[in-house]
């Protein structure tokens, strides 16, 4: 898969590649000019990758080849045990969770889970979690807080499903409950935006001590589809949507809504997911090494300051 803005990138390693097997075949000494043009794609991609609007940077969060959560779960951990069911209603496809060790440690891991085909993205159902989903994340953070194990959530959705059954079975009180719940764990909890971070669908699992986000991921109230068609009766504003949403994970750490940003390899990750899942990893390790060092009623009372001050303007 190839977005718009990248299609000059893919005309020039195209004929990269041609040039390639034109120098094999013919056994031609292309060497210079083959270094030339790889260096002229490095620095197009610099460029390219420095310089995306906001809704680029949404395009790339959703590109195809993109890693989910479960694929980081399974590179960065060994032993990965997956745990099911809310325990009153069903197992939501759509949350995914389990204890996972990382360098011996053991983690409890929660994420929302996308499909890469028709299939398995219906038995995701895209990443929107029903109010099952939401409960079952709660139990698993009980559980790790049970037995001292940090927590560690994987945020990926456009939304919690906004279905009419979703809200019978109450979607706004399981996510509310989860804020309330996640804002006392006493184990430490972090949070990370991996790709999309749509509405109270990521919020109901992103209340942590530490919440960082994917260089090229994004975490708004709203998609700018969905803002578009509101303010403006069609989507066809998305991208204007997007510049003033200011979803992207600059904005975001530029107004005190994250902590930390996590750098991709030049491409996004679906380029290296191998270096994107380590640097993932360490990412972890070092957060938990200095929470581990912060008891655990510092660590709540912190946390609830963190967000108690979100959006407070001092005149």
């Amino acid at each position: 898969m190839v977005l718009e803005f990248e299609k000059p990138i893919a005309d020039l390693e195209q004929k990269l590649q041609e040039m390639k097997e034109l120098a094999q075949g013919r056994n031609i000494d292309l060497t210079s000019d083959i270094k030339s043009l790889e260096e002229k794609i490095l620095d197009l991609k610099k460029e390219t990758f420095q310089n995306l609007t906001r809704w680029q940077r949404v395009q790339l969060s959703r590109h195809a080849d993109r890693p989910y959560a479960l694929d980081y779960i399974y590179e960065i951990t060994s032993d990965f045990i997956e745990l099911h069911g809310d325990r009153t209603v069903a197992d939501d496809k759509a949350m995914v969770g389990g204890l996972g060790d990382i360098d011996d440690r053991s983690v409890m891991f929660i994420g929302q889970q996308k499909g890469r085909n028709t299939k398995q993205r219906q038995l995701r159902n895209f990443g929107m979690a029903n109010p099952e989903g939401y409960r079952k994340a709660l139990r698993l953070m009980k559980m790790a807080e049970k037995f001292g194990k940090p927590i560690v959530t994987l945020i990926d959705t456009p939304g919690a499903f906004p279905g009419l059954e979703a809200e019978e079975r109450g979607q706004g009180e399981a996510i509310a409950r989860n804020l309330r719940e996640m804002f006392m764990l006493k184990v430490p909890v972090i949070c990370i935006i991996i790709g999309e971070g749509a509405s109270g669908g990521a919020l109901g699992i992103a209340i942590g001590d530490r919440v960082m986000m994917l260089e090229n991921s994004w975490y708004s109230v709203i998609s700018p589809e969905n803002c578009s068609t509101i303010l403006w009766r069609s989507w066809d504003y998305k991208e204007q949507a997007a510049e003033s949403l200011k979803l992207t994970a600059k904005d975001m750490k530029g107004n005190g809504l994250i902590d930390d940003i996590i750098p991709e390899p030049l491409g996004g990750a679906h380029r290296d997911m191998k270096h994107m899942s380590l640097t993932l990893k360490e990412t972890i390790l070092k957060a938990l090494k200095e929470l581990d060092k912060i008891k655990p009623e510092k660590r709540i009372e912190q946390r609830i300051d963190k967000f108690c001050s979100m959006g407070v303007v001092v005149e």
